[in-house]
C-alpha cells in the first residue's frame, strides 16, 4: 500500500509540475512590461525597435518568463540592477522569439561580471599544436545551464545593431546547440543540401577566408570551430540579417528555418 502510494504520488507530481509550469508561464506572458522596463529597451537595446509590433509583444512575453525563471548572480562584486536585468533578459529572448520558453529550460543562471574576465585555457589549434595561458573574455556559455557575461561588453555590444557583434546573442546560440545538437557534424565533408551541409559549407568557407587573412561578413571568430560558428553566425542573422540573406542566402534560409524569423523583413516593416 505504501508502494502504490508513493507511486501515486510520483506520478503526480510528473503529470502535476508540468502543468503547473505552463500555467504560470501563461500567467507571466499575459501581464505588460512596467513603463521603467520599456524605458530600458529604448534607451540600452536599439534592436527592438526593429522589431514589427506582433514580435515586439512576443518578445515582452518571453521577457517575463525568463525574468521570473532565471537567477541574476553578481561577480567580483557586481551589483545587479533592475536595468542589468532586463537588459539581458531582452537580448536572450531575441533567439527565442520564433520558438518557445522552453528551449531555454536547461539555463538556470547568469552570472554577471562588470566588464571581461580572465580564463586559463588550454588551446589545441588545427593544426594539433596545445599552448597554455590566459584570455580575456566577454561572455560564456557553460554546459551545466550558466551563462557569463561582461556587463560592460553587453552594453557596447548592444548599443550597435547593425555590426554583427552581440556578446548576449552569441552566448546564448550556444545555450541552443547545447539543446538541440546544432553544430554536430558541421565540420564532416558535406553533402546534400539539409543543416549540417549548408553550414558546413560556410563553415569551411569561413575557415579558409580566415586562414587567408580575407575579409568576411562573418566574424572571423567563427572559424575557431564548428560551435563558434554557428554562434557568430546567429550574431550575423540577428544583425546583419539583409547582408547575411544576400551574401549567404543559403546559411541564412537554413537559420530563417531554425529561428522561425525573417529578420531581414524587419528594417522594412
Amino acid at each position: 500500500m505504501l508502494l502504490l502510494i508513493l507511486t501515486v504520488l510520483v506520478l503526480a507530481v510528473l503529470v502535476g509540475r508540468p502543468l503547473w509550469v505552463a500555467r504560470q508561464r501563461r500567467r507571466l506572458r499575459a501581464q505588460p512590461l512596467p513603463p521603467f522596463w520599456l524605458r530600458i529597451l529604448q534607451r540600452r537595446v536599439p534592436l527592438v525597435a526593429r522589431l514589427p509590433a506582433p514580435l515586439q509583444a512576443t518578445l515582452h512575453a518571453r521577457m517575463r518568463v525568463f525574468l521570473a525563471d532565471k537567477a541574476f548572480i553578481g561577480c567580483r562584486g557586481l551589483e545587479v540592477t533592475e536595468e542589468m536585468r532586463v537588459t539581458v533578459a531582452a537580448l536572450a529572448c531575441l533567439p527565442i522569439l520564433g520558438r518557445d520558453d522552453s528551449d531555454y529550460d536547461r539555463v538556470r543562471q547568469i552570472l554577471l561580471y562588470p566588464d571581461a574576465f580572465v580564463v586559463r585555457l588550454r588551446h589545441q589549434d588545427r593544426a594539433g599544436v596545445v599552448s597554455d595561458g590566459e584570455e580575456a573574455r566577454a561572455g560564456e556559455s557553460w554546459h551545466e545551464g550558466q551563462v557569463v557575461l561582461s556587463w560592460a561588453d553587453t552594453l557596447d555590444s548592444a548599443a550597435v545593431p547593425d555590426d554583427g557583434y552581440n556578446v548576449v546573442i552569441h552566448e546564448f546560440a550556444h545555450q541552443l546547440d547545447d539543446a538541440h545538437g546544432l553544430s554536430v557534424d558541421l565540420e564532416a565533408p558535406p553533402s546534400g543540401h539539409d543543416w549540417a551541409a549548408v553550414l558546413g559549407e560556410a563553415y569551411h568557407r569561413l575557415v579558409d577566408a580566415a586562414d587567408r587573412d580575407a575579409a568576411t561578413l562573418l566574424d572571423p571568430y567563427g572559424a575557431t570551430d564548428p560551435c563558434e560558428f554557428f554562434a557568430v553566425a546567429s550574431e550575423a542573422f540577428f544583425e546583419q540579417a539583409a547582408q547575411l540573406a544576400e551574401g549567404e542566402p543559403a546559411l541564412y534560409a537554413q537559420l530563417q528555418r531554425f529561428y522561425r524569423l525573417d529578420p531581414a523583413r524587419w528594417a522594412a516593416a
